[in-house]
């Protein structure tokens, strides 16, 4: 079977040139006063987003449709977009930076985009149209070029609201869970460098809940929507893939009232001798080395500088910004060597991959430090003759009072022993290939380490396969089954037992040490209580159940993930602060780190690989046509240097409900509220959790209905929300079907970890794992599989020697079995496993296309890996496996997918009621992830929105 059936219909994008632009010079000044003059004229304000700018095409459509309605401003014509846009059609290539001018929360020039294949309403059919779609958004003037503060014209549009019935919307478009948040449209002079597009911060490094502010406290309760700010500071997990710009010396400037960083949104004063403070409107001094260049000891352009252009920075920071040299980079390998763990062959497993890794431990300067413990009801140190061969095994039975058995050679340099490290972690395993210690004092052993390198900090990486059993932080065995399913649930299996963990871990936060942790027992492991030591110090837990070495997937999985965490360029001695305009208050955090003080957030490593969500609330009414926000992270580099990592992003106000609802953010939304349901889990009960994201759907569709639609009009459906917010419902629908979350019986274990992944995931993960990705294989296009062209924005930034070709993907669908074929083959992603889904009635051909066997019941089920076959042998296999490997290509995270393969049911199945049970479970386990379907006790999501009917008409 070739594989090659009908291709999927495309989606239609219109190629657009950005609007804006502008030269930096010697006239720079008078060109901004110019352009300011000009945008105070009528129709002189262009759109500006993130990642989607509007070509004239678009703003042409735009006005047309928000005119007819009635509610446009009359100084906005068509035919103002009209000469632009034959002005643009007479040049002959669009700008090198032009990029896909498709908005998918804006109708486009072709039909159909929100049309009645999607369920849409056109604005001129509904109320929204009638109820200020239209208005213009207005801002200060006056002043020129250098004049007042936030000083942007008139004439700002900002996003149209659409309505969409979420009764008539189905299946749901998911197609947009992959789309860009609805853009933040501000005047082209919003910027300091007129039209510059690099200025905002793109939505995978910093993003808001609402890309319109509202301008009070009162107006932002009664939209029922979050005002939250998400921050991911690192895209990938080595600094190099990120290409972030670097200032050129170590000159930075800062207000000297609120602190803030000069950023691209400032306003230049007395002929650019000083700038004036968007966050707080001081006017403050610009240093003298701003025009001087140090290298080349010659005059510069200070407009030319990386921080005066880009949203995201990195400052290169003096010594006053240092409490004490950079440290370098230490490990202190915790290893549980008790029978268990050397029974399941996790000694042994950990120990080679720490061996074939340590050239890849972050190492540019030859100072990385490592140390290792094992562990049982001892302390086995190891002691390193430095700079010569051989080590000494050195054992502390004294566990109440852990000391260190040596003043040197415990923690040594990883150059200079190299030789000597090696051999002791080849020989490691066969110490304890006898033991049968069955204790593991975990709280002594992370004592031990920590008092070794606390005057340095660095990582405790702890690999464990027992309970701690001994010594302080001892655990015991939780009875799940007297309160499973029940209201304390919670309360009893998913808080801390042992107040250690969490003091303990405040203690290593303080002295710059993080704990990450490798948990990989078949029995009770206490997730829940240990998850406190990463959760305060910046760490991960990473959880293995019933990880054995006699299962080779099993052992991929965690050498893959424990070397690519090992290296992994993580800043050291790092701080967050978040900052905004007068009038906000950052209010709560959520992610893995400790809150040193009411805004600061410490991190002693930070991880590459986690996102971080700020909740704000509004203090006083907000009177500024633009607010900005701005995160920064003060760290010490993986080959020592001191930097400040700085992203920027500024967004529009409005006191209409309209606007706030038009620019919406669906995803931050849902993170917020994964975190808020977190938080009511654990402080009150499972099901308030789900209750609650319930009951915000709830307010969110009311408050929508009463006031967004005109009239209230008699028979209209109760479940209409608008466009850009409706797949939140199906989100937070799936999030209570999530492992972390759903009613059905969990392992204690099992719900831990999947609420502490819920609570540091960025998003994309997060959605995924929240909604999982499903792909139809025995019908995907004929490219899917093969190398492809790469999209423009990846294309631009290759060397033009290279070959720019990347695997296509299908396009996913929806997870319910009602799209699916009983004879087809499917991929489910979802983002920790992935399942290759065998239907029953699936032709011999395909079966020996992908497996090499026609018989369906030859096929190894389970956690496997499929047969390779070159393109000569199956074209399909190749293709098929192609797509795993992007699949699971992850740059921004470590995780390592293991693959299921699961045969569905069929008539007359010659299976053994033991291996009948296996292939049930599994079948369970990956029918999990249809989350739109009815699964256990839990509803359908079609039956969810008739539930909510009666709700929100109530």
């Amino acid at each position: 079977m070739s594989g090659r059936r009908r291709a999927y219909p495309q989606p239609q994008y219109t190629a657009g040139t950005p609007v804006g632009g502008g030269a930096v010079g010697n006239s720079f000044i008078d060109q901004r006063q110019q352009q300011q003059q000009q945008q105070q004229q009528p129709g002189g304000a262009q759109a500006q987003g993130y990642g989607s700018p509007y070509g004239a095409d678009q703003l042409q459509g735009q006005f047309q449709r928000m005119n007819v309605g009635g509610g446009g401003d009359p100084a906005y014509q068509p035919q103002h977009y009209q000469q632009q846009q034959q002005q643009q059609q007479q040049q002959q290539q669009p700008l090198p930076n032009a990029q896909i001018s498709y908005d998918p929360y804006q109708p486009q020039p072709q039909a159909g985009v929100y049309g009645q294949g999607m369920g849409g309403v056109p604005p001129t059919a509904g109320p929204a149209s009638q109820s200020g779609i239209g208005s213009v958004y207005g801002g200060g003037g006056g002043g020129g070029a250098y004049g007042q503060a936030n000083n942007i014209p008139t004439g700002v549009q900002l996003n149209a609201l659409y309505t969409t019935d979420l009764s008539r919307d189905l299946p749901p478009p998911i197609a947009e869970l992959s789309f860009q948040p609805p853009p933040i449209t501000l005047a082209e002079n919003a910027t300091l460098i007129p039209g510059s597009k690099t200025a905002n911060a793109t939505p995978d490094y910093f993003r808001s809940t609402l890309n319109v502010v509202p301008t009070s406290s009162s107006l932002l309760k009664k939209s029922k929507l979050p005002l939250a700010l998400v921050v991911k500071p690192y895209n990938a997990l080595k600094i190099a893939d990120e290409n972030i710009p670097v200032t050129c010396d170590t000159t930075i400037s800062r207000c000297r009232r609120c602190r803030g960083y000069i950023n691209p949104f400032v306003i230049l004063a007395e002929n650019g001798r000083r700038w004036r403070c968007n966050f707080c409107n001081l006017l403050n001094d610009i240093p003298s080395a701003f025009d001087y260049d140090e290298i080349s000891g010659t005059v510069r352009n200070k407009f030319d500088r990386v921080e005066l252009n880009h949203a995201v920075v990195e400052f290169i920071a003096p010594k006053e910004y240092m409490a004490r040299a950079p440290q370098p980079i230490v490990y202190v390998f915790i290893i549980d060597v008790s029978v268990h763990a050397v029974q399941s062959g996790l000694t042994g497993t950990i120990t080679r991959t720490i061996l074939e890794s340590l050239d890849r431990i972050p190492n540019e300067n030859r100072t990385a430090r490592v140390a290792f413990i094992g562990v049982d009801s001892n302390l086995h140190y190891f002691r390193f003759n430095e700079g010569l061969e051989g080590t000494e095994i050195m054992v502390v039975a004294d566990i109440e009072e852990p000391f260190l058995p040596s003043p040197g050679g415990l923690l040594v340099n990883l150059d200079e022993n190299k030789e000597a490290i090696e051999k002791l972690l080849l020989d490691f395993p066969t110490f304890f290939e006898s033991t049968t210690n069955q204790g593991f004092a975990l709280g002594p052993s992370l004592k031990a380490g920590h008092k070794m390198i606390s005057n340095v900090g660095g990582k405790l990486v702890c690999f464990a396969a027992t309970l701690p059993n001994i010594g302080e932080g001892k655990l015991s065995v939780r009875d799940e089954a007297s309160v499973a399913g029940k209201a304390k649930e919670a309360k009893t299996l998913l808080t801390s037992a042992d107040s250690f963990y969490k003091s303990f871990a405040v203690n290593c936060n303080s002295s710059q040490v993080t704990v990450d942790l490798f948990l990989t027992s078949s029995a009770y492991q206490d997730v829940a209580t240990l998850s406190n030591l990463p959760r305060y110090t910046a760490g991960q837990t990473h959880f293995y159940p019933a990880w054995t070495s006699n299962k080779s997937e099993d052992v991929t999985k965690l050498s893959k993930e424990v070397s690519d965490h090992l290296s992994q360029d993580i800043a050291l001695e790092a701080v967050l602060r978040v900052r905004g305009s007068t009038g906000f208050r950052m209010s709560s955090f959520f992610g893995n780190f400790f809150n040193r003080s009411s805004d600061l957030c410490s991190f002693p490593t930070f991880p590459r690989d986690q996102s971080y969500l700020i909740e704000m609330s509004i203090e006083e009414t907000i009177n500024k046509p633009v607010v900005y926000f701005q995160a920064a992270v003060l760290h010490s580099t993986s080959f020592g240097e001191r930097r400040i990592r700085v992203m920027n992003l500024a967004l529009p106000t409005s006191s209409k409900l309209v606007d706030v609802y038009a620019s919406a953010d669906q995803l931050a939304i849902t993170n917020y509220f994964t975190h808020k349901a977190i938080e009511k889990a654990l402080s009150t009960s499972l099901p308030e959790a789900r209750e609650y994201l319930i009951s915000r759907v709830v307010d969110i569709l009311n408050i929508y209905r009463k006031e967004l639609v005109a009239g209230n009009v008699s028979g209209a459906s109760p479940l209409q929300i608008s466009t850009n917010l409706r797949m939140l419902p199906l989100l937070l629908f799936c999030l209570t079907k999530h492992l972390g979350f759903r009613s059905d019986r969990v392992p204690s274990d099992h719900r831990a970890a999947a609420l502490n992944n819920l609570g540091s995931l960025p998003i994309p993960q997060l959605i995924k794992s929240i909604y999982p990705t499903v792909y139809s294989l025995h019908n995907m296009p004929d490219a899917c599989g093969l190398p492809g062209v790469k999209d423009e924005d990846e294309a631009e930034t290759e060397d033009e020697n290279e070959t720019l070709v990347d695997v296509v993907l299908p396009e996913p669908i929806n997870d319910s079995k009602a799209s699916w074929e009983n004879y087809g083959l499917y991929l489910i992603d979802n983002g920790s496993e992935l399942f290759l889904w065998v239907s029953g009635n699936v032709v011999p051909g395909l079966i020996q296309d992908v497996f090499g066997t026609e018989n369906l019941y030859d096929i190894r089920t389970g956690k496997t890996e499929l047969p390779e076959y070159s393109m000569e042998e199956s074209e399909f296999n190749y293709r098929v496996r192609q797509i795993i490997s992007k699949v699971r290509e992850q740059p921004d995270s470590i995780i390592w997918k293991n693959l299921y393969v699961v045969v569905g049911a069929s008539s007359n199945e010659p299976i053994e009621i033991s291996q009948q049970r296996d292939l049930m479970a599994l079948r369970m386990w990956a029918s999990s992830c249809l989350v739109e379907d009815k699964t256990g006790t839990e509803p359908s999501y079609r039956d969810f929105l008739t539930s909510l009917k009666s709700k929100v008409s109530q």
